[in-house]
């Protein structure tokens, strides 16, 4: 008896007994084999089932249902603020701020602390590259008693109500700046188209006389604003009069004079400032 190519053979001695190792080592091949076949065919089958859920959910991913990325629903809208109050302005424009002018225009609302140390503050006075140095001062009540000549008679006709005078010298040359006070603008500048010449110079303090005798000739100025009419009168301390070409005596004078218009204005800017800031009521 004999067995197909591959089949076992027979024992040595040819006694027709089966070799039992040999047969036991073909048939656990044939096990082994089978084995490996099904855990094999067990992971063809779940690759087979990951292959096919892989392909449902890239086909679920790539399925065109119509809808772009554009299309897709927006997010939901935040909630305004109209429920929370707005805030709200007034329609009323506020005041402009009040005009300095008004202020020195009235002796009803000028009425911040006035002196010669106010109109005419410290010991000296510079401008560009001059220097003065302050002289004597005064004030009066008495209008008429800081003039001469027909000035008095007319700051006393438009109601002055004092006087301040202050001397200013420089390499010899002596200014005597006075301001005169009424109720009212209109009063200061009828004084001023009035007044020609007539302020007495204030010598003192330092300062030789000046301007005085009739003798020497002195410059003369005179003008106005608000409620304050201001006057100069410059001259040489060595009686020495001055010329239309005095170029010294002149700048004096027109320091001086702008200098106390400046006074003024900033008293006004001043007043008004503190009535913009003062508390209502």
């Amino acid at each position: 008896m004999s067995f197909g190519q591959g089949g076992p053979g027979w024992g040595p001695g040819d006694q027709q007994t089966p070799d039992w190792a040999a047969l036991a080592d073909a048939s656990a091949t044939r096990n082994r084999r089978r084995k490996w076949l099904f855990i094999g065919g067990g992971a063809l089958a779940t690759a087979a089932v990951v292959a096919v859920v892989a392909t449902v959910i890239v086909t679920a991913g790539s399925k065109d249902d119509g809808k772009s990325a554009s299309a897709l629903p927006s997010p939901p809208a935040l909630p305004s603020d109209s429920a929370h109050p707005q805030p709200s302005f007034s329609k009323v424009a506020p005041p402009p701020p009040p005009n300095p002018h008004d202020f020195i225009s009235d002796a009803k609302k000028d009425t911040a602390p006035l002196s010669v140390d106010t109109l005419f503050p410290g010991k000296t006075l510079t401008t560009g590259d001059r220097t003065y140095t302050k002289g004597a001062t005064a004030r009066t009540a008495n209008c008429a008693s800081a003039t001469r000549g027909s000035l008095g008679s007319t700051l006393a006709a438009d109601g002055c109500d004092q006087v301040f005078r202050a001397t200013y010298v420089r390499d010899g040359v002596a200014v005597t700046i006075g301001v005169a006070t009424f109720p009212t603008e209109a009063k200061a500048l009828h004084a001023k188209q009035q007044a020609g010449i007539g302020l007495a110079p204030l010598a003192g303090s330092g300062v030789p006389g000046f301007c005085d005798g009739g003798h020497a000739v002195c410059r003369n100025l005179f003008n106005s604003y608000g409620r304050y009419a201001y006057f100069s009168i410059s001259g040489y301390t060595d009686g020495k009069s001055v010329t239309k070409d005095d170029k010294n005596a002149f700048a004096a004078g027109d320091d001086l004079a702008e200098f106390t218009f400046r006074q003024i204005v900033a008293r006004g800017q001043s007043e008004a400032q503190a009535a913009a800031t003062a508390p209502a009521g």
